[in-house]
């Protein structure tokens, strides 16, 4: 092998209602990556149990996750999409990872801090040690790209440190094994087993906020429902949310200057541009000058005219799981397949008896 062969790698946890956030943000991307690159798509359920262990309805929060990428338009058998449990080798290893990973890099994970808060020493250890799981997640198949958003940069940074700890300390065994990679890091050349990942950047990502408060991302965890449009959201329950979003009495402005200091119509005119495929300014042309109450209901129409295929066919899928769970369990064991030969390679590596 003379260079890592290039892979896309992303998940999505199984925690509340899919939002319209999420489906601009990250699944939108995830479609139209799987054009030009060999994907594999992962709803990370292992990493659902992190911060809440207890859940009513794991099995279907996880089925909806891949329901929303069918429905998307993900293609389930010329890439994978599969759920993170069923592949045993992530979780074995994210142990060998959290052997190569040093304590003070967990703790500085801002994410961390943010989710344990004042309480740290009752966070779980799972919720500590997440990082090394998501690079495992990664490393597992030898993913040489992940299309993050900026929470997740901090991650993606350590799975590279992580990759570059380990091929530094194994790599006369990398060499012995004759199952690595010529390749620099920093100035020094040496044979390294896992790449160093790459995030995937393209273009602006839409930063879509709360409908309720245009200062705070649009969050499934958010208590109040009429703060986000879910992907499950029918015409009327969509129309219902935008026409009670958060604005102020000013009318739209011609410029994109004109949106600063006003985040509930930045966020409006975002969503719209980013449904439409189009920049802030040609909606300003279009829109400027006019009241919220011309441009809601045709952001409302919009809305409705982009989700409601989704919709639909997310609940087809779930109304019948059978196709689902068929699609889940083909991915995992073509997951499974890949993971197993790189755990082979590890463990020779390590010097583990096989």
């Amino acid at each position: 092998m003379n260079s890592f062969k290039p892979l896309v790698f992303s998940g999505v946890q199984p925690t509340g209602n899919l939002h319209l956030g999420n489906y601009l943000g990250a699944i939108r991307k995830f479609v139209a990556l799987q054009e030009n690159n060999d994907c594999i798509y992962c709803v990370v359920d292992l990493h659902a149990i992190t911060a809440q262990l207890v859940h009513d309805d794991l099995r279907n929060q996880i089925r909806s996750i891949a329901a929303a990428f069918i429905a998307s338009g993900i293609d389930p058998v010329e890439h994978i999409v599969f759920n993170q449990s069923a592949v045993p080798q992530h979780a074995e290893l994210a142990w060998i990872f959290n052997c190569v990973a040093r304590i003070g890099w967990m703790n500085r994970m801002t994410q961390f801090k943010d989710k344990a808060g004042k309480d740290r020493e009752n966070a779980s250890l799972g919720l500590l040690a997440y990082p090394s799981l998501m690079a495992a997640d990664i490393l597992v198949y030898r993913a040489t790209h992940v299309p993050v958003g900026d929470d997740q940069k901090q991650h993606l940074e350590l799975a590279r440190d992580i990759a570059q700890k380990f091929n530094i300390d194994f790599q006369d065994k990398i060499r012995a094994t004759g199952a690595g990679v010529d390749m620099v890091v920093g100035e020094e050349p040496i044979h390294g087993y896992f790449p160093l990942v790459e995030p995937l950047i393209e273009g602006p990502a839409p930063r879509v906020m709360s409908l309720k408060d245009g200062t705070k991302k649009m969050s499934k965890s958010d208590p109040s429902d009429l703060s986000r449009i879910n992907l499950m959201d029918d015409a009327d329950t969509i129309l219902k949310k935008i026409r009670k979003a958060k604005t102020d009495p000013d009318s739209l402005p011609s410029e994109v200057d004109g949106l600063k200091g006003r985040p509930e119509a930045d966020n409006l005119v975002g969503i719209f541009a980013a449904l439409a495929d189009r920049k802030k300014e040609d909606v300003l042309k279009e829109f400027g000058g006019q009241q919220f109450s011309t441009f809601k209901p045709a952001l409302a129409d919009l809305a409705v005219h982009v989700l409601s295929p989704i919709t639909d066919e997310m609940r087809r899928l779930m109304g019948d799981t059978t196709h689902i769970d068929a699609i889940l369990r083909d991915g995992g064991e073509r997951a499974r397949a890949r993971a197993e030969k790189v755990m082979a390679d590890v463990f020779d590596i390590i010097g583990f008896l096989r």
